[in-house]
């Protein structure tokens, strides 16, 4: 084994032994099921801030990020920022009264505002729609890191994050994964930070020009392996070596790429001179000057529309993430839960600075990442490129395990999020019943990664908060917010929703017929659905409420002051005896 993939290897075990280690100390902590559901509410805004955020800051933040802003350029910086921007909602408008409430996952929530049984489940199915949507690019992340890195195939690294994780939710539950979690995010931190200020100091120094109107170009001879089928753009004409299939042909040597677009199908391996212009990918601006303007979009005839749209997913879509949500039930109180999310929101946006700077480098030093299809990998392959020697490879192995952490600290709070509507929704809420489900809710999506197409982390992820945007985000607010939400209101806007995203989510990501809809309005509705589906579950949530039957109003006074009174008047105490009793 050469010295770059043992110290690889090296970190990727570190970090996936200190996880393992974390976890089963806090196994023994972990004794009740209010302990495995929300760690008996006794985790402080400090501990609890750190936990959130490394449960948050997912492989689309710490790999996603930087590889969409190394292909889209200025446009990409929305990501980054509504991710960090919907949490300063979440602070005004839910984090208080949703931990006042004394629920202990969402559809329990949902009972608790709005008297059904019947809406819980429908809540229940929610949860685990969205959160299994989430999982999947986890654990195919996970496995494109590792094959990467280690050469190793996709579904082993994607079967190794998952048995980590399942151990650890099973074995501890929600105790024991803010342990982890907490740690991981200060990993992640450094492990993004480091490499960011190393290459930024190499970036003044060489002083090269970020607008260039040149496309980007290899420095040196580079051989690129395209891992997954992608059309790429080519401005003028460009001689390659290419081993492979090209626009449906197989080809074995050199070959004159014309301008205009070019399929190159999985499995094809393509050799560029030094100095030779770097194909991009299809829709991705194709120099530098366009990479720097705003209003180019992410691919497509539509760009402004994919812009607020996504914005609307990103703002709103954190205010629906059950795995966010409950980190906010762990608190002590209300006064906690604010402020925690302030303090989520200051160690978030510290976070993204470095992923943001990383994307730029990528596209000055590794361009090639442009015609894979997979610049996910920019993160992982850029220390090494750009820095030789020792350095690089140490640079190579911090990443390496920060990226392990992000797949770890992510899945670990999705499947604590599943489980625990499981156990207590669908099984009798023993903690027998929820280490049954933590092991069949992670089985599933670490099936379906496998299965179905990978796209780029964060627009997978995109899909998800564009899902939680236009069903629980709804559901939340309005319940909180406004005494005249009914249950059937409520249950109409989550299935408007919840169908139309989830609809297009589940096309997105089967890849059915990406391929036959082009680049028109049908993609951009796909691909971006929240400018539609939001307003529309909201709509639809408040018409059908205006025309249905009300919960008596002494009812709906009673949930408000309990919602929205300060604790210190106890008011929701007998609630939490109650639920601590089931």
């Amino acid at each position: 084994m050469s010295a770059a993939p043992a110290f690889t290897v090296a970190g990727s075990v570190v970090a996936a032994l200190a996880t393992v280690a974390i976890g089963a100390y806090g196994v023994r902590l972990a004794r009740t099921t209010s302990d495995f559901l929300v760690a008996s509410r006794s985790v402080g805004p400090r501990w609890n801030a750190a936990a959130i955020s490394g449960e948050y800051l997912s492989a689309a933040s710490f790999l996603g990020v930087a590889g969409l802003i190394a292909k889209y350029g200025a446009d990409a910086l929305w990501y980054p920022l509504g991710f960090t921007a919907g949490y300063l909602g979440l602070l005004l408008f839910v984090a208080a009264p949703l931990r006042r409430s004394g629920a202990y996952t969402v559809p329990d929530f949902t009972e608790f505002r709005l008297g059904s049984t019947r809406l819980r489940r429908v809540a229940a199915v929610v949860v685990v729609l969205i959160c299994g949507v989430y999982l999947i690019p986890q654990f195919q992340g996970a496995g494109l890191t590792l094959h990467i890195l280690l050469g190793l195939p996709k579904w082993v690294g994607a079967a190794a994050v998952g048995a980590i994780v399942i151990g650890n939710v099973a074995g501890g539950g929600m105790r024991s994964i803010t342990l982890v979690q907490a740690f991981q995010y200060w990993l992640k931190l450094t492990a993004v930070a480091v490499p960011a200020l190393v290459l930024l100091g190499y970036f003044l120094a060489a002083d090269r020009d970020l607008g260039a109107p040149a496309p980007p170009v290899v420095t040196a001879r580079t051989t690129v392996d395209v891992t997954t089928d992608v059309v790429v753009r080519v401005g003028a004409a460009q001689p390659v070596s290419i081993t492979g299939t090209l626009d449906h042909r197989a080809v074995d040597g050199p070959e004159l790429l014309t301008p205009g677009r070019h399929e190159l199908a999985a499995g094809t391996r393509l050799t560029l001179d030094a100095g030779a212009t770097v194909p991009v990918v299809a829709g991705a601006p194709a120099d530098g000057a366009s990479w720097l303007a705003p209003g180019n979009g992410f691919g497509g005839k539509h760009p402004m529309y994919q812009v607020y749209s996504l914005i609307i997913a990103t703002f709103l879509g954190t205010m629906g993430l059950p795995h966010v949500l409950v980190r906010f039930y762990t608190n002590p109180d209300g006064r906690a839960a604010r402020t925690t999310a302030l303090a989520v929101i200051s160690l978030v946006g510290l976070f993204y600075l470095f992923p943001i700077l990383l994307g730029v480098f990528a596209r000055l030093y590794v361009p090639q990442l442009l015609i894979t299809g997979t610049s996910d990998a920019a993160v992982v392959l850029l220390p090494g490129s750009v820095l030789g020697g020792l350095p690089g490879q140490l640079l190579a192995a911090l990443v390496a395990a920060g990226a392990i952490a992000a797949f770890l600290s992510t899945s670990s709070g999705l499947l604590v999020s599943i489980a625990g509507v499981l156990s207590t929704d669908v099984l009798r809420g023993r903690i027998r019943d929820f280490r049954l489900a933590a092991i069949a809710a992670g089985v599933v999506p670490l099936g379906l990664s496998v299965t179905v197409v990978s796209l780029d982390l964060s627009r997978t992820v995109g899909l998800a908060f564009a899902v939680a945007a236009s069903t629980l985000c709804p559901l939340l607010v309005l319940g909180i917010w406004w005494r005249g939400l009914t249950a059937a209101g409520a249950a109409a806007g989550m299935a408007a929703g919840g169908l139309t995203a989830g609809g297009a989510t589940a096309v997105s990501v089967a890849g059915g017929f990406a391929s036959e809809v082009g680049d028109g309005w049908p993609a951009a509705l796909l691909g971006y659905p929240a400018a539609i589906t939001v307003p529309l579950a909201f709509a639809t949530m408040v018409l059908v409420s205006l025309v249905t039957r009300r919960q008596g109003a002494r009812t709906v006074r009673r949930v408000f002051v309990r919602m929205h009174a300060p604790e210190r008047l106890g008011l929701g105490a007998d609630r939490e005896r109650g639920l601590r009793s089931r």
